[in-house]
């Protein structure tokens, strides 16, 4: 017969998946408002005057203010990460593949600037903080992953390869959207049309004609 686990290993572990559970669902409450704030603005008492939660609820789940935005910024990416992948899935050609890919990519521009904008800021700190840069270089490798998909995909509905190796490629196809951020939050939106054209000569770098 199969031991019988231990009474108190359970009760450890569905404590421990409650604390998960509170601090993912913390982590998501906060992250508009950490998203507004900024990293260098932003502590744990800052974020819970501007939100529902006490400055001890978060303390309590949180080590810190980087704990926290670690852990929403993780949280975001998981569903961030895949943003595209309907794309890819349901492409039949490279030009409706494009056109989905460039609408996805300005609208989620305008949706979640202020999101993106916490990732860039967090991203930023990690050249000077490494206590959280593996999180980064974790994330910044995902986000590779999900432009590679869209590249790759592109690309094979053309009978091509790609001009550039997969970390070229994203920081293409990201360098664009960062610029692209900066400017929408800049209100200039004269640049950020500029940016649809951006993102199409990149489209035309990254096309190489197979070898024969």
């Amino acid at each position: 017969m199969p031991q019988t686990a231990d009474p108190r290993a359970r009760i450890e572990e569905r404590a421990r998946n409650k604390f998960e559970a509170k601090r993912t669902e913390l982590a998501q409450a906060t992250l508009h408002t950490l998203a507004e704030l900024g990293y260098a603005r932003t502590s744990l008492r800052e974020i819970a005057q501007n939100s529902e939660y006490s400055h001890g609820v978060l303390h309590y789940y949180f080590t810190d203010k980087l704990d926290l935005i670690t852990h929403a910024v993780r949280q975001y990416e998981a569903i961030c990460v895949t943003r595209y992948d309907e794309v890819v899935a349901n492409a039949v050609d490279a030009t409706g593949l494009y056109a989905d890919f460039e609408a996805k990519y300005f609208a989620t521009l305008a949706a979640d600037a202020g999101i993106h904008r916490l990732w860039y800021d967090l991203r930023n700190q990690a050249l000077f903080d490494g206590s959280f840069r593996d999180d980064v270089l974790e994330i910044e490798e995902r986000r590779e992953y999900m432009i590679w998909r869209v590249v790759a995909r592109y690309c094979e509905l053309r009978g091509t390869t790609s001009s550039l190796d997969k970390p070229s490629a994203y920081i293409l196809l990201d360098g664009i959207f960062q610029r692209a951020l900066l400017h929408h939050l800049a209100g200039n939106t004269t640049e950020v049309d500029a940016a649809h054209r951006q993102l199409h000569a990149a489209f035309a770098l990254l096309d190489c004609p197979t070898p024969q």
